[in-house]
């Protein structure tokens, strides 16, 4: 392999006078003296400008499934790009690996979703969303219908409209005013938010905050409702048994649209290849980016359900929304080659049986662990909640926040990267990962709580 030679030290220094990194402190980036630079990938690890080399427990963003250095991948893009590099699909035209990616999305998703509408990321494709679902109600006589429901912590992207419809309090906070026609309830959090209470209960309650929310706002001016099947960004957050099934109860009682944002739990990541098929229901519309590509190249997309581009067919008249590079020939030859080696190596199915499982089990190691309150897991998605006091939610300091970020940083230094959501450690490592890779990454946590036990000690108030 080439590997080029790199001035680190000037990199850094570039990267404090030219370089914002996407939601970061500048003042500690400047005083820290630049972000780590990491100059190459391979597997399930990265390697920086010090020649650290860090287990990536968090698959880039979320994102990579088929681990680095897929040449198969690089390939893809070198050929389509001296085919055809890119053309748009706004002159009633279509690349050829554009229309065979929504085709085999089509057939991934089944076939209540056969239509697909594609973005360039996660963001793009939930302001594609409203967009459509708006335009929906207004082409079926019902405009009143605007009103989106999602849920307190919710993540779905950085634009304002993004965050105008997620519900994370420190985005929402910034860049204001925030879009209208949004509306939150309660996440299916249980360990912050049903502490001691039964399953079904806690699980009755939040359910019970959709109907509630929709009746109060009035049927008539509710559009829809989002929510990821397992909350990422927001901690690795699993519903309780029988949530979905009974969200979409609800929303089908109210003739309320379903939208599932799979950007993060599709693509194998919970075990089936999208969340919605793990959780036995069926929306009207999904999200998809991340492993779509496994973060090899930028694109995201949309599943449509047949009824509503039917009633969009019918109606006629341009739906005015899109990208220069919506459909992206080379972001979609890419994506093709992905979905290739994830059928080929069967890491569907591998995460289903044999790396989720061994995951869970490796976990339930810290779960006696003094400063761990639960840990939990689904597929390749994992999460250690880190407690002040064993058999409680009580965090250090009384709030969230002050102990996740100092045991993150110590796995980080003893080579593995994680990510503190608040106080709560997570991770996804690629769909690729071995097992003794997990086995490094939970005994790398279990040594980071450790080490990390008298500076958290420090946080609580004399």
């Amino acid at each position: 392999m080439n590997i080029r030679n790199h001035d680190i030290a000037a990199l850094r220094r570039l990267d404090v006078a030219h370089h914002l990194p996407a939601q970061q402190d500048y003042k500690l980036i400047r005083d820290m003296g630049g972000s780590r630079i990491i100059t190459r990938a391979e597997g399930a690890t990265i390697i920086d400008g010090d020649g650290n080399r860090i287990l990536d427990a968090m698959a880039g963003l979320w994102c990579v499934q088929v681990g680095y250095g897929r040449e198969e991948l690089a390939k893809a893009a070198y050929d389509q790009m001296r085919e055809l590099p890119y053309y748009n699909s706004f002159f009633k035209t279509a690349p050829v690996p554009t229309v065979e990616l929504a085709a085999r999305l089509a057939g991934l998703l089944g076939p209540a979703l056969p239509h697909i509408f594609f973005n360039n990321s996660g963001s793009e494709a939930i302001d594609t969303i409203i967009r459509l679902v708006r335009h929906y109600w207004s082409v079926k006589g019902e405009p009143a219908r605007q009103i989106i429901i999602a849920r307190d912590n919710a993540y779905h992207g950085s634009t304002i409209a993004g965050v105008s419809l997620g519900g994370m309090g420190p985005m929402r906070a910034q860049g204001g005013p925030l879009l209208p026609g949004f509306s939150h309830i309660m996440q299916p959090y249980p360990f912050n938010e049903g502490f001691g209470e039964g399953e079904d209960a806690f699980c009755a309650r939040a359910v019970a905050a959709l109907e509630a929310r929709i009746l109060e706002l009035g049927p008539e001016n509710v559009a829809a409702f989002i929510g990821e099947p397992v909350q990422g960004a927001g901690g690795v957050i699993i519903p309780p048994a029988g949530y979905w099934p009974r969200i979409e109860a609800v929303c089908r009682k109210y003739g309320i649209l379903l939208v599932c944002d799979e950007v993060i739990c599709g693509f194998g990541r919970l075990g089936s290849w999208f969340g919605f098929q793990h959780y036995g229901v069926t929306p009207d519309i999904v999200s998809m980016a991340k492993g779509l590509s496994s973060g090899y190249v930028p694109i995201s997309a949309v599943g449509v359900a047949g009824h509503i581009v039917e009633t969009l067919r019918e109606a006629g008249g341009a739906f005015i929304h899109g990208y220069t590079y919506s459909g992206h020939p080379t972001a979609a030859a890419v994506s093709l080659a992905n979905i290739d080696i994830i059928e080929r190596e069967g890491l569907v199915a591998r995460t289903r049986d044999e790396t989720g499982p061994y995951l869970a089990a490796a976990l339930q190691r810290l779960a006696n662990h003094p400063l761990v309150g639960e840990v939990r897991s689904i597929g390749l998605l994992g999460a250690v909640e880190i407690v002040a006091e064993k058999g409680t939610n009580r965090r250090f300091g009384g709030k969230e926040g002050k102990a996740g970020p100092i045991v993150r940083d110590i796995c980080i230094d003893k080579g593995v990267m994680v990510r503190a959501v608040r106080d709560t450690l997570v991770m996804s490592p690629p769909l690729t990962v071995t097992l003794a890779e997990i086995d490094r990454i939970v005994a790398v946590i279990g040594e980071a709580l450790e080490a990390g036990a008298a500076a958290l000690a420090a946080i609580e108030p004399a």
